[in-house]
């Protein structure tokens, strides 16, 4: 978090806008969400699917259930880094590079 704050204040010293800033902190914030997403969903199938075949009245996993999931995740993580992200980028950048 301190080294992403510098970072945040160079860019504004450079003269890096808000929106370019955030715009560029999204994106690898989306990246790594979308990564773990990957990674997640056929887990997640596999081992529902495997507990649920065991029960007496069993129910099928539909896919929307998945992309309901991530949608969620990927609007959290955007509101979060958004937040933080403009939180930092409005205060000046001498304070977050005065402690270096």
């Amino acid at each position: 978090m301190i080294q992403r704050t510098k970072e945040i204040g160079i860019r504004k010293v450079l003269g890096a806008s808000v929106n370019s800033i955030l715009f560029l902190l999204s994106s690898d914030f989306l990246k790594l969400v979308l990564i773990a997403l990957l990674v997640a969903t056929p887990l997640a199938w596999y081992l529902m699917y495997q507990w649920l075949k065991d029960f007496a009245y069993r129910v099928d996993i539909q896919w929307w259930v998945f992309v309901l999931s991530g949608g969620i995740a990927v609007i959290l993580a955007l509101i979060t880094v958004y937040v933080q992200t403009v939180k930092t980028a409005l205060t000046s950048p001498v304070k977050s590079l005065r402690t270096e």
